[in-house]
């Protein structure tokens, strides 16, 4: 199965000619012509690996089933994948040799449960929905969330897998940590990172038949990070925020530049004022941009906005940035988000 760089190379040669019209697609409705049980249900999430993933959660779309349950579904998938570096059980540890989960899930009734790293458990966002479901709070950390993970039944493994442990040894060797996400140019980037991939979280956003709204988002971090270091996953309002009324916002990229502009939030609130999800995305990317016009040349973020009607949209500071969507009329949808910078940094 190709990698992500090698969709990039293949694919976005031909950028400036294909991103405007594939991604005008990707924006539609879906159509009128949906399967039984599933018309106007849509579910979309960052990067690649998210075909896979809204395959899974389509099979609970297609049925009928609720947006949350698809979510669940779908974040596990890649959860799962030990081939995926930066998320879940194949994740790369932080610099003391621990792999740290974070993740978060939320409905559109405004109920959220999310847990920061989280050891031994490969799946976070199904201890995150549990967060929600079984007790007051939103968000565990820690050995916290890891004791209430075994209250409520789940298994532990050892996350450290040894092509991560072989990687992590390499890294050991020189020990230098620059954050810096994936983009069109990670062939470069790679070559800073002593050639291992860093990090890209998985957010996901879907609609059900009934029109309710849910998201999750799950990662495992950045690569060598600090041990305790939690990105914008697990908050809500940075990397996943999702309103019933509105529609739902998810992020990708240096975390701490989402959490410093609440970006999730940001996105769905510039929609409830009345701005496609498309121009909320790139408001929400300019704003970062604005703060940081020096360091954003060389990091990424990227936003991803699904609204109530299944309107779509997307924007990052780097291109290379992907998003899959999936509907009734087509299931391996992937397309590439316009940027803010077309900078090559080779």
């Amino acid at each position: 199965m190709p990698s992500r760089r090698d969709f990039l190379k293949t694919s976005m040669l031909a950028a400036g000619a294909l991103a405007a019209p594939r991604f005008a697609a990707a924006t539609a409705v879906p159509s009128k012509g949906a399967l039984p049980g599933a018309e106007g249900a849509r579910v979309i999430s960052t990067w690649d690996f998210g075909v896979p993933a809204n395959r899974a959660a389509w099979t609970v779309l297609a049925r009928g089933g609720n947006a949350l349950d698809a979510v669940e579904q779908g974040a596990q998938v890649p959860e799962s994948d030990l081939a995926n570096h930066s998320v879940g059980k194949g994740g790369y540890p932080d610099r003391d040799g621990h792999v740290t989960l974070d993740a978060s899930i939320m409905d559109g009734d405004g109920r959220c449960g999310a847990v920061a790293c989280l050891e031994n458990i490969a799946h976070p966002i199904r201890v995150a929905r549990r967060v929600m479901e079984a007790t007051p709070h939103v968000l565990l950390v820690g050995d916290g969330a890891l004791q209430f993970a075994r209250e409520q039944g789940f298994h532990e493994e050892n996350l450290l897998t040894p092509e991560a442990e072989k990687a992590w040894h390499e890294w050991l060797r020189s020990a230098k940590h620059r954050p810096v996400a994936n983009s069109e140019n990670a062939d470069y980037h790679r070559s800073l990172r002593g050639g291992h991939d860093n990090h890209d979280t998985i957010g996901m956003l879907a609609v059900d038949a009934h029109g309710h709204l849910a998201g999750a988002c799950t990662t495992s971090g950045m690569a060598w990070k600090m041990h305790g270091r939690v990105g914008d996953s697990p908050i809500i309002g940075a990397g996943l925020y999702v309103d019933g009324e509105v529609g739902g916002a998810t992020s990708t990229g240096v975390g701490e530049e989402v959490i410093r502009n609440a970006g999730s939030f940001l996105v769905v609130e510039l929609m409830r004022q009345g701005r496609s999800p498309q121009e909320a995305c790139e408001e929400a990317v300019r704003r970062i941009v604005k703060k940081r016009p020096d360091g954003a040349k060389e990091m990424q973020v990227g936003f991803l906005a699904l609204r109530r009607d299944g309107a779509v949209g997307a924007h990052a500071i780097q291109r290379g940035f992907t998003y899959a969507v999936c509907d009734a009329t087509k299931q391996d949808g992937l397309f590439a988000s316009p940027s803010v910078y077309a900078t090559s940094f080779s």
